[in-house]
């Protein structure tokens, strides 16, 4: 085009050194000391003296990764730093904060000034604090008195990582409140605009889903409306994501052009309507919250209006490159967001079928074939987002074409544009109710064919890593024509995959204490069975079956045969029922007289997949299990040993002693009661004689579990210590000849955002 001016392959270079000097922020170990790092780096930017290509690509990645291991230590830092121990004086600002009754009280709070100093960059921490008056809300600043701790979520695998969300995030910290002092009482705009819609709106059906498309509130959100999106695959519709910001920027770019058709020529340009979008689009960012998706959204929308008004001639492929540059350079923890990798993948993949799979010119003119145009963008997203979803969600849904093709339309081109000029209108409450009503109505016909589809979604568990670039090679298996020329060689592949089947396991058999916080989730696992050993804790708004026990057993593709419940407590019982609904066949045993239970008591013995089990107390069943009538089992392959002893403590260790101390030597002992001062005596240790002693227990319990004392018990006996609330997950592996223990920080995925964070050995 006459007057654009071409941009240096140069840039693109720069740009894709940036990001791969960024990407290892995803797969550190340990972030590398300040000094080494600019010992290191620093002499190897100085290759940008040199115009060779491999000179500037080097020197680039060098700056790029100096900068994101800065960043990355100097949140680390500030995690350290503010939870040392003692209590701290902070300037907050609060977060939005919604009307509608949510599963979590949480109200994310953003700091300003800690004991008279400001924090910069500022971070936020989440805190359960309400005060009675006034009400908390968006925009207020208050003086707080905090006792603030690192965040510390349970690490399991093909479980949610908690602790890299609330890194990538910036929300490292959870707080309690000592003391409080109200400095500025007054809502923000945002907050105001937020209320006023929640009276407007009412008490409609899907409230809390027109709240998280027209602001990014999304707290409310029904747990099984979540469950019924992501497992349909219109998750990505429900909030302000970039394709709702874009679209918002089409629609004000859409009117202003349709408006100049009635000016004079001379009046008519491009750029007042371009402008006028991206002041529009970033008036709905800060009406999202400024989300994170939205944010990245805007600053892509920026560059591509910066290169529109320069008259820049690029390609698609290198807008999106900049793009991506431009994000991680503005924020390299971005790297560790979920929803930052869907949003640069499912641009990825817009460009990758249109340029490799375009639809021929006859349908791209009369729009009449709009239909078409819009079955192939949704193909194409479906095909190569495979990859993506399967990753993610360690799983597939068979029907995210037919429920992106009925429900994106009607999100994005019906309900998103009615609630914003619902928002627009709210000084109007009828009229603004009626569009909220409209708004509602819309969501109606969206979800109603979606119960049905739910049903297409696949776990995938592990698998789901053989199956991440199988969307991208069937496109440029077509593109290449290879499926003609070489039909034979594709045919066998297909064959060979369909059979495939994973190579045997190095163990004969492993068994995984699964971190669920204060609770105990135990599977001993053979030959692609397993036997669950209780079943985690259970809370208002779910259990630990739910967010830690059938995710690894989805991801382990672990079919459960029994369910063995040590004693009655809800710690240990919480997750039954999710348990058996998912695998009905499974039976159940436990020491006391529950309907359809087999026993568990002295003297019963069975075999399972060559493991003898016998369980060793309690000496008869009972009508309420407490922790002394835990069902203790010891589990032998004739060479190495388990034992399991749910919350047994000083009565039945004693009793056990005394009558069954032939069969209490085990190579790993399982520590009773979470390693309470009330279990684990010295006769008991000495009987049992264990190499290693596995205990599963939250970081902050107010128990204060596991105790110093008993800690220090078990290594002077010799006793190799391991827990849940340091290691995440333990896995103990047997081979034929030896066995090990692998934590989930330390062997199974150590990165820098696992670390236990903060001050060491304090479960207060």
């Amino acid at each position: 085009m006459p007057g654009e001016r071409p941009i240096k392959t140069s840039l693109d270079l720069a740009a894709i050194a940036v990001v791969c000097g960024i990407l290892p922020l995803l797969v550190l170990p340990q972030l590398p000391d300040g000094l080494t790092t600019l010992g290191a780096v620093l002499p190897a930017s100085l290759m940008l003296r040199f115009r060779w290509a491999i000179c500037q690509f080097i020197g680039w990645w060098a700056l790029s990764f100096l900068w994101a291991v800065f960043c990355a230590g100097q949140l680390v830092a500030q995690v350290e730093w503010l939870s040392r121990g003692s209590e701290v004086t902070a300037v907050v600002q609060v977060g939005s904060v919604t009307l509608v009754p949510a599963a979590s009280k949480q109200t994310v709070m953003n700091i300003e000034q800690v004991n008279g100093r400001w924090l910069m960059p500022s971070i936020a921490f989440t805190t359960l604090w309400q005060p009675e008056e006034p009400r908390l809300c968006a925009g207020q600043r208050w003086e707080l008195q905090l006792r603030l701790r690192p965040m510390h979520g349970t690490l399991n695998e093909g479980g949610f990582d908690s602790q890299r969300w609330a890194m990538a995030q910036r929300q490292p910290l959870t707080a309690k409140v000592r003391r409080a002092r109200l400095l500025e009482g007054s809502c923000n705009w945002r907050q105001r605009i937020i209320s006023h819609a929640e009276s407007n709106i009412g008490d409609l059906r899907y409230k809390s889903v027109l709240l998280a498309l027209a602001f990014g509130e999304r707290t409310s959100l029904d747990p099984a409306l979540r469950t019924l999106m992501l497992k349909t695959g219109i998750a990505h519709l429900m909030a302000i994501s970039g394709l709702h910001v874009a679209m918002a920027a089409i629609l004000i770019w859409a009117t202003l052009r349709a408006v100049q058709r009635l000016l004079p020529a001379h009046l008519i340009g491009y750029r007042f309507p371009l402008l006028a979008g991206w002041l529009g689009t970033l008036m709905y960012v800060w009406l999202a919250g400024a989300q994170p998706p939205a944010v990245r959204t805007a600053l892509a929308l920026t560059l591509w209006m910066l290169l529109r008004l320069r008259g820049v001639h690029c390609s698609s492929w290198q807008v999106w490159l900049w793009c991506v540059a431009l994000i991680l350079i503005c924020d390299p923890l971005s790297v560790l967001s979920d929803s930052f990798w869907l949003s640069v993948l499912a641009v990825a993949c817009l460009i990758f079928w249109f340029e490799w799979v375009p639809l021929s010119a006859r349908f791209r003119s009369a729009w009449y074939w709009a239909p078409v145009r819009w079955l192939h963008i949704q193909f194409g997203i479906t095909l190569l987002l495979v990859p993506m979803q399967a990753a993610l969600f360690l799983g597939l849904t068979l029907t995210s074409m037919p429920a992106n093709l009925w429900a994106v339309p009607v999100v994005s081109l019906v309900t998103v544009p009615v609630i914003l000029v619902a928002v627009l209108c709210g000084t109007w409450p009828i009229l603004s109710g009626g569009l909220w009503w409209l708004a509602d109505l819309t969501l109606l016909a969206v979800f109603m064919p979606l119960h049905y589809l739910q049903r297409g979604w696949v776990d995938l568990g592990s698998a789901s890593l053989a199956v991440s670039i199988a969307g991208w090679l069937l496109v440029v298996f077509w593109r290449f024509h290879w499926w003609l020329r070489y039909a034979s060689g594709l045919a066998t592949l297909a064959v060979c995959c369909l059979l495939w089947r994973e190579r045997e396991p190095p163990y004969r058999w492993r068994v995984d204490m699964l971190d669920v916080g204060h609770g105990l989730a135990t599977v001993i696992e053979k030959n692609g069975q397993a036997i669950v050993y209780d079943t985690g804790p259970r809370w208002g708004a779910g259990s630990a079956a739910g967010r830690n026990i059938l995710p690894f057993l989805n991801w382990r593709g672990l079919s459960v045969e029994q369910i063995i419940l040590s004693h009655d407590h809800l710690d240990h019982t919480g997750g039954l029922d999710e348990i058996q609904r998912a695998f009905p066949q499974a039976t159940v045993r436990s020491p006391g007289f529950g309907v359809g239970h087999l026993p568990c008591v002295a003297g019963e013995r069975w075999e399972w997949q060559a493991l003898q089990f016998h369980v060793l107390w309690p000496p008869k069943a009972v009508k309420m299990a407490g922790n002394d009538d835990s069902c203790v089992i010891r589990i032998d392959d004739g060479k190495y040993s388990l034992l399991l002893t749910g919350d047994a403590e000083k009565r039945a260790e004693t009793q056990l002693v005394r009558e069954q101390r032939h069969s209490l030597p085990a190579t790993v002992l399982q520590v009773p009661h979470h390693g309470s001062k009330t279990s684990s005596t010295a006769p008991f240790l000495r009987a049992v004689a264990p190499v290693a002693a596995i205990a599963s227990a939250s970081r902050y319990n107010k128990w204060r579990l596991p105790a110093a004392k008993v800690v220090t018990r078990y290594r002077e006996n010799g006793i190799a210590w391991h827990d849940t609330s340091r290691s995440g997950q333990l896995s103990v592996l047997f081979f034929d000849n030896n066995w090990q223990i692998k934590g989930f920080r330390e062997q199974l995925m150590p990165r820098w955002y696992h670390q236990r964070f903060g001050v060491e050995g304090d479960n207060e």
